[in-house]
């Protein structure tokens, strides 16, 4: 058995309209994903600082290799950034590794979820329950 050798991370960053698209290659571990996450604030908060803060950050993990759970909880972070500031996350070309933990962990409704907050507005949209019907109203609401 030959013993694997971490790949080193690189991302790459591409910002257009609206969009900020991260390419993700290589080992989103605990030595590489702060990299991801301080790429990310950086990118978000350069869009912000020149009024562009971007509709949508795409993800883009088709050349992941491998990722642990420090990597997961990175992702989680990215969430609860891109939900403060009524950005769109998305979480693009996710490779087998990467849909087993969100499904094993139950993230993955959490991280591919409509964002949490309108642009603009101080309070969070209000989301429904996955396990209740829209139009359905709650509990003394009418």
């Amino acid at each position: 058995m030959t013993p694997s050798h971490p790949t080193p991370l690189t991302l790459t960053v591409e910002a257009e309209a609206g969009t900020v698209l991260v390419h993700v290659a290589g080992d989103l571990d605990f030595e590489s994903s702060d990299e991801l996450l301080k790429t990310v604030e950086r990118w978000l908060g350069e869009r912000r600082d020149t009024g562009g803060e971007p509709a949508d950050l795409r993800i883009e993990f088709s050349a992941l290799d491998t990722i642990d759970t420090t990597g997961l909880s990175i992702l989680l972070m990215i969430r609860r950034m891109t939900d403060l500031r009524g950005v769109r996350l998305h979480l693009d070309g996710r490779p087998p590794a990467l849909e087993r933990l969100l499904d094993v962990t139950g993230t993955l409704p959490h991280l591919t979820a409509p964002c949490a907050r309108i642009p603009g507005e101080e309070r969070p949209v209000e989301q429904l329950p996955a396990d209740r019907p829209a139009g359905e109203q709650r509990p003394g609401t009418g």
